[in-house]
């Protein structure tokens, strides 16, 4: 990425405010520091978004010249966020060591949430069809939406008439891609213009990985997939002011991965064919005339399913997910005031089934008559925002938010009921011209959630939820510096995140309990705190540019640390992590990079504090996560001059290093009887070619 820290009006306010600023129409979104969110509204101008020093930008130059296929892609140089899992299919995002579950995730407003297998990811994305990534780091303002008590990520996608040439109304993209650790990808895009701003983009993406080799040379078996995506798209400037679109997208993903993909597969283990497909419709509406109002809509149906066939045992199992939903915000500007004020609803429903013959899987049920299992969530919220420009040097942002959450077990009865509310209140200061100090409070709330699809099906006299299970309240404290004054550029902040009445299923049946627990049950496990600090810092003269971060983190459940393996959908312990990148651009038509990435060992991390409780082991014991470096190349060329053609090449891991992301699974293998608990080793040197055809 070419900017990580924010410039002078972009270091306002450190976490919550979304005051737009106008901006001339020359300005080039993909100019602008990272943290600033653009978007372009009718006139051209881009509105740019105020975040805070921790929050960051992924841009479509970012996305071409690094050839990202995933989610590892993606967020590989994003400060405080990393991926683990290494396979596609099982890959999770870790915000400050929370895990994903704990964000709210959206694309193009289509809120994606829950989780059909907790060995598989939850959030499957093809970057091919992205226009930025946005990250919120921490809790933050009223509308980062349901649940975001770890931050926000916001996928946006493609529009037609932004990938038209000047003067014409219609035109394609033809890419195609190599990699040589393992396989191949294409893709075609073709856009047009149905009138005036109006147009339509249709884009379909085929890859196909072979396993891949980590950096020992040992092929890692279960890490073969096909994916297939196909995407359409209308919309645009119909006139007066008002925007719209309207998209779909259809994501297939399929091949043979272990019994939980998530892990090693050994030679001596069976694969398993599985399946996972999603497939999404969006509605967008915006008006915005420059004036005192404006109107933002958003409805959006998801429906995500997952099958695996574990012919050994049950046979073919299969989960679903569906959500629909919506949103509707009023951004209301008098005087020095910019408030934001909206609803929004979410209806949330888990399924799960055995799928072979009766004979095959009643023998493994709990009630051999019961072979479907569901649950129902539905969400409400209320909220407002005001951003107020007290002074030209002090901005103001606070707010409020409602939620309401109902959670319905429906195959077997019961659930829960919660609301609550949130606030969060926050300060800029601009001392002198390009030194900005921030500070800000923020607090989420989120109730208990449709389950794990894969876990839905329990022994009916026992409990999966916790008598009076409590909601989760955050509140997270942030402070900064940022200094942004003729190329130069460097942040620094200090935040400290927690998080009362977690909400976890400990893995673990306790059937001696009253009433007797069974093998999923979630209840109220304690205060989950997270305090650390970021670094920033950046240098642009002429086509030179250095960037660098460094952050650390200590993430903690009732003071003790806390990893991938015993608090699945809770969080991970990492190493802190630093980042340097160079880029060199001699011509419009000419651009390199080079990226160093850094994770310093964590040693001795406790483990088995629940398997202590509950007496599988006599105490606990000490996992060591080795240090890693890995060191990426990128380069594009326009041979004609223009987009007309672009080649690019990638070296990813380029000293072909052997090493497990901090972001998986630690390695238990040296502790007696916990020899299969370990992540997947990441991929070694893959050498990436990739050629992009305009027309």
């Amino acid at each position: 990425m070419r900017n990580y820290a924010p410039g002078l009006l972009a270091a306002a306010a450190l976490f919550w405010p979304s005051l737009a600023l106008a901006q001339s129409s020359a300005t080039n979104a993909a100019d602008l520091p990272e943290n600033e969110q653009a978007s372009r509204d009718s006139d051209g101008e881009t509105i740019v978004v105020v975040g805070k020093l921790t929050d960051s930008a992924i841009s479509r130059e970012d996305i071409e010249i690094t050839q990202a296929n995933d989610l590892g892609d993606l967020f590989r140089r994003t400060p405080s966020v990393s991926v683990g899992g290494a396979i596609g299919i099982a890959e999770k995002i870790y915000v400050r060591g929370l895990e994903d579950s704990q964000l709210n995730i959206s694309i193009d407003g289509a809120q994606v949430q829950g989780t059909l297998f907790h060995h598989v990811g939850r959030v499957s994305i093809e970057p091919e069809l992205l226009e930025s990534v946005d990250v919120q780091t921490g809790a933050g303002e009223a509308t980062s939406g349901f649940g975001a008590i770890g931050g926000a990520i916001r996928f946006r996608t493609r529009d037609a008439v932004d990938l038209l040439e000047p003067g014409r109304d219609i035109g394609g993209i033809a890419r195609a891609g190599w990699f040589s650790n393992d396989g191949y990808k294409f893709s075609g895009t073709a856009f047009g213009r149905i009138a005036g701003d109006v147009g339509i983009i249709a884009s379909y993406v085929h890859q196909d990985r072979d396993p891949y080799r980590d950096g020992d040379g040992n092929t890692v078996r279960g890490s073969s997939a096909q994916q297939n995506v196909a995407f359409v798209k209308i919309g645009g400037n119909v006139g007066m002011s008002h925007d719209f679109s309207v998209s779909y997208e259809q994501r297939n993903e399929e091949g043979e991965f272990g019994a939980r993909p998530n892990w090693p597969v050994r030679e001596d283990d069976e694969l398993y064919p599985a399946e996972a497909k999603r497939r999404t419709a969006i509605a967008n509406y915006r008006f915005d005339n420059g004036g005192p109002l404006g109107i933002e809509l958003t409805g959006y149906w998801s429906k995500a399913e997952f099958e695996l066939d574990r012919s050994d045992r049950w046979g073919l199992y299969g989960a679903a997910i569906e959500n629909w939903g919506g949103d509707l915000r009023l951004t209301v500007t008098a005087g020095a005031h910019n408030v934001t004020g909206g609803i929004e609803y979410r209806n949330d429903h888990v399924t799960s089934a055995y799928l072979g013959d009766a004979a095959s899987w009643q023998p493994w049920a709990w009630d051999p008559a019961i072979g479907r299992f569901a649950e129902k969530g539905e969400l409400f919220g209320l909220y407002v925002q005001d951003r107020w420009q007290v002074l030209d040097q002090v901005l103001v942002s606070f707010g409020a938010r409602y939620d309401n959450y109902t959670h319905d077990l429906v195959t077997y009865g019961g659930g829960t009921d919660s609301d609550g509310l949130s606030f969060n209140i926050g300060a800029d200061y601009e001392i002198v011209p390009g030194l900005t100090a921030n500070v800000g409070y923020a607090e989420a709330f989120r109730g208990k959630e449709i389950g794990d699809a894969f876990t839905l099906e329990h022994n009916a006299a026992w409990a999966i939820l916790q008598p009076g299970l409590s909601p989760e309240k955050v509140n997270n404290v942030e402070a900064g510096l940022a200094y942004d004054r003729n190329g130069f550029y460097a942040s620094a902040a200090y935040y400290r995140m927690e998080i009362e009445d977690v909400v976890l299923d400990q893995l673990y049946r306790d059937s001696a309990a009253t009433p007797p627990q069974n093998s999923t049950f979630y209840e109220n496990v304690g205060e989950f705190r997270s305090e650390g600090f970021e670094l920033r810092a950046g240098y642009q003269l002429g086509a030179f540019g250095l960037n660098g971060f460094y952050n650390h983190y200590n993430p903690e459940l009732n003071d003790r640390p806390i990893n991938g393996y015993e608090h699945l959908a809770l969080g991970n312990t990492l190493g802190d992590q630093w980042n340097i990148s160079a880029t060199f651009d001699p011509s419009p038509d000419l651009g390199f990079e080079a990226s160093l990435t850094r994770f310093e060992r964590v040693e001795n991390l406790e483990v088995l504090f629940r398997d202590v409780e509950l007496g599988y082991v006599p105490a606990t014991q000490f996992i060591d996560k080795p240090g890693y470096t890995t060191v990426d190349l990128f380069a594009r060329w326009q041979p004609l001059g223009n987009e007309r053609f672009e080649l690019m090449a990638a070296v990813y891991n380029l000293f072909d290093e052997t090493y497990l992301s901090h972001a998986s699974v630690g390695d238990y293998t040296a502790i007696p009887d916990y020899g299969i608990v370990r992540g997947v080793n990441e991929p070694g040197r893959n050498i990436r070619l990739g050629a992009s055809l305009r027309f």
